[in-house]
């Protein structure tokens, strides 16, 4: 399967590839995640993604940023780009700028394409999220809440990394109300009650153990095992 995203609003395609990603991982949670630029196309491996007859539908999520503009591996994959439409794996095409005749080429074979480009509207909108609120859907539980505020939290260009803090600063405080008091804790009474009040929201050790994922979440991003966009949204959808 091929799905394309392409046009000048990158801010709006990273932004669906997301939602796409997660939509694809909600329905195999054993999919496997790529990401391939032009300085990390390996034809090879390329070929083995395209070629793979996994045991599941959609196994891998391949994501192609930009291999389309660079002229090195642009002809390399539209050579492969029927094989692609026909593999059980997701290959996500994301370009800025396409030449009219490589999207003639892509709209015969991909199944979705979607066209993101800016408006002078746009160019000039800020938008404006308090990010805090997703503290509160954490601490509340509310897998939906929390999942709609994410998506709107970095539509407002919160960092995947500042959002990590958050979560990882809330499930720390919920921490503290199991050993400590309001007055021995180091936090705020108000925020003390609080965390303390969403804690009712979560079953026994749960909340050590959501603190643990997001700790070893930072961890393996920082040693390149996973993407740390990608894992975040993976926690947030497994709240």
């Amino acid at each position: 399967m091929i799905i394309l995203l392409h046009g000048n609003n990158i801010e709006k395609s990273r932004i669906k590839l997301r939602e796409i990603i997660a939509s694809q991982v909600k329905k195999n949670t054993e999919a496997t995640y790529y990401k391939i630029e032009p300085d990390t196309f390996n034809e090879s491996e390329f070929d083995e993604l395209v070629s793979s007859n996994a045991l599941f539908q959609n196994a891998y999520i391949v994501v192609c940023d930009g291999i389309l503009s660079a002229k090195l591996t642009s002809e390399k994959v539209i050579d492969r780009l029927k094989s692609m439409k026909d593999s059980v794996n997701v290959f996500i095409i994301v370009e800025e700028v396409l030449t009219k005749e490589i999207l003639k080429k892509l709209e015969k074979v991909a199944e979705k394409i979607q066209e993101s480009t800016n408006t002078k509207k746009e160019k000039n909108k800020k938008i404006i999220f308090n990010v805090f609120a997703l503290t509160d859907a954490l601490g509340n539980k509310d897998k939906k809440e929390l999942w709609v505020l994410y998506q709107k939290a970095v539509q407002s260009g919160s960092d995947p990394e500042e959002i990590h803090r958050l979560f990882l600063w809330q499930t720390k405080a919920m921490l503290a109300t199991y050993v400590s008091d309001a007055n021995n804790s180091g936090l705020n009474h108000f925020v003390f009650k609080k965390a303390q009040g969403f804690t009712r929201n979560y079953l026994d050790k749960e909340v050590q153990k959501k603190s643990f994922e997001l700790v070893a979440l930072y961890h393996e991003a920082r040693r390149g095992k996973v993407e740390f966009d990608i894992a975040l949204e993976k926690f947030v959808l497994g709240l």
